[in-house]
């Protein structure tokens, strides 16, 4: 139902229209006001969409009323009516925007006649007005999945082909040069954390949420050039673990990694922000890996941080022999430098917790890595280590076991026949039962191209086939295949194809 004030400081003037409008329109809510003042405040509460305004009013004429209302509400349509038609006062109304003007006293049928074509024009407007709305609502949705699958396949290494400036462009946003990485661990059951979580990094407008793997968020941070480091780095975690329901917070922390300049090395600091989580029992829930000692003591930093890669790689590979032998020589080397016995079992359990965080990422569920009991000697570290190792290595190839041999042709088949939807790697993961970090390394490892290349072609490949249908608009066929903006699907087809859509639907029409 539309909303219609009339303003006039005769009362016999407003009964009147008003009673013309209730016999014309049934579709309409009537409110008076007696001046401009009045108006003013009514139009405050009432929000009408139409209103009829008297020129010629005591205390403030009826353009000052509009100047006054039209800066709160610009949507707002107005109807002047005066017994002088004057120029000036038609240059003025114009000025601001009014969209008729009425003669008193006016004709029933010419009230009737204005009001109708300027309900229509709201109607119009409105309905345009939604469905941009709807367009920017579903926009920002799909650049939500696409957000969490480029951090995703940046952290993992899984980019491929596609340069990673490109990524960014098609994200939307400028990438700082320093950036970093937090690794939120929330506790069992706070999924629902999650939205809360990406609002408040939306809000800081500084960083890229992931998808949540298990228990773990990553986040790309880009640098803020009015703080420190530290600073917006506390800043932020602060921010996050307002959210924790628990007075202590507990099951939350946040790991904090170095600064890179690159997105290529980004890698490097998501890494170290997950090994700045081994330690959740701090009172202070997030810390720096900066503030950390060394995993692998005796060398300097450039050597621990390639060695720290490295044993990343041998759990992600599922390269057991080089991750029992990678833990058996730091126990030997313990041993020879005489470590103490519960620093020595410490450390190695580390490494074990981190193998098995390393392992969640992956979709590979095993049970949490602790020591039955304190060692006496390195003998009994040796044989727990190894029993631990094996567990995991156990549920490592229990879950590969179960994976079928023909997995990636499932994904492929799922991403041809859901294309045009806004679909990404966790709803894939859910649909055949792994993680997103694992389809993203099938794609990579299998077909060459990452999979918003692949989800990418197949959208293109659909849109081409479309095109051949002249009645088939290009906004139309934007929908289809599944973009929100036939601006970035021009980009797009553009990119990948070296020629508009416009030109390329030309050429195949000619």
């Amino acid at each position: 139902m539309m909303k219609l004030l009339i303003v006039d400081d005769e009362q016999i003037e407003r009964d009147g229209l008003q009673a013309i409008l209730e016999k014309n329109f049934s579709n309409l809510e009537i409110k008076q006001a007696k001046n401009g003042r009045v108006a003013i405040e009514m139009a405050a509460t009432f929000q009408p969409d139409l209103v009829f305004m008297d020129i010629q009013m005591p205390g403030m004429t009826g353009f000052e009323a509009v100047e006054k209302i039209n800066a709160d509400n610009p949507y707002v349509k107005f109807i002047m009516i005066t017994a002088y038609a004057t120029f000036d006062y038609a240059h003025l109304a114009m000025r601001l925007g009014v969209v008729d003007y009425l003669v008193k006293p006016s004709r029933v049928d010419e009230i009737v006649e204005t009001v109708e074509k300027v309900l229509g024009q709201i109607e119009t407007e409105q309905k345009s007005f939604e469905h941009n709305k709807q367009q920017q609502v579903a926009l920002q949705k799909a650049m939500s999945l696409f957000e969490t699958d480029v951090v995703t396949q940046l952290l993992f290494d899984h980019v491929h082909e596609v340069h990673l400036d490109e990524l960014v462009e098609l994200l939307g946003m400028e990438a700082a040069k320093e950036k970093f990485v937090m690794s939120v661990l929330l506790p069992l059951g706070s999924e629902y954390s999650y939205t809360a979580i990406r609002e408040k990094v939306r809000e800081s407008g500084s960083g890229w949420v992931g998808a949540l793997y298990g228990r773990q968020l990553p986040i790309i941070v880009f640098r803020s050039s009015d703080q420190s480091f530290r600073q917006q780095a506390t800043q932020l975690a602060r921010e996050i673990l307002t959210l924790a329901k628990s007075d202590d917070g507990a099951g939350w922390f946040i790991g904090i990694g170095n600064i890179y300049q690159s997105l290529e090395q980004i890698r490097q600091s998501y890494q170290e922000s997950l090994i700045a989580t081994k330690d959740t029992m701090l009172p202070v829930k997030y810390r720096f890996y900066s503030d950390l000692p060394v995993l692998v003591p005796g060398f300097d930093e450039q050597t621990t941080k390639q060695h720290e890669e490295q044993f990343f790689e041998y759990i992600r590979g599922g390269q057991w022999e080089d991750i029992f032998s990678y833990i058996s020589d730091m126990v030997d080397r313990y041993e020879q430098e005489g470590t103490n016995l519960l620093h020595a079992q410490q450390r190695v359990m580390e490494l074990l917790w981190l193998t098995s965080r390393v392992l969640s990422e992956m979709g590979v569920e095993s049970d949490a890595p602790f020591y039955s009991f304190q060692a006496t000697d390195f003998r009994q570290i040796r044989a727990e280590t190894n029993h631990l190792l094996e567990r995991m290595q156990d549920a490592y190839d229990k879950h590969h076991a179960n994976l079928e041999v023909d997995i990636i042709q499932k994904v492929k088949q799922y991403i041809i026949e859901n294309a045009h939807k806004d679909i990404s790697l966790d709803a894939i993961g859910r649909e055949v039962g792994l993680s997103p970090i694992y389809i993203s390394k099938l794609f990579k490892e299998q077909l060459g191209i990452n999979y918003i290349h692949f989800l990418t072609e197949c959208r293109i490949e659909k849109a081409k086939k479309l095109m051949r249908d002249p009645e088939k608009s290009m906004k139309e066929i934007t929908f289809e295949v599944g973009y929100h903006d036939p601006n970035y699907f021009s980009k797009v087809f553009k990119k990948m194809c070296h020629i508009s859509p416009t030109a390329y639907r030309k050429n195949l029409l000619a």
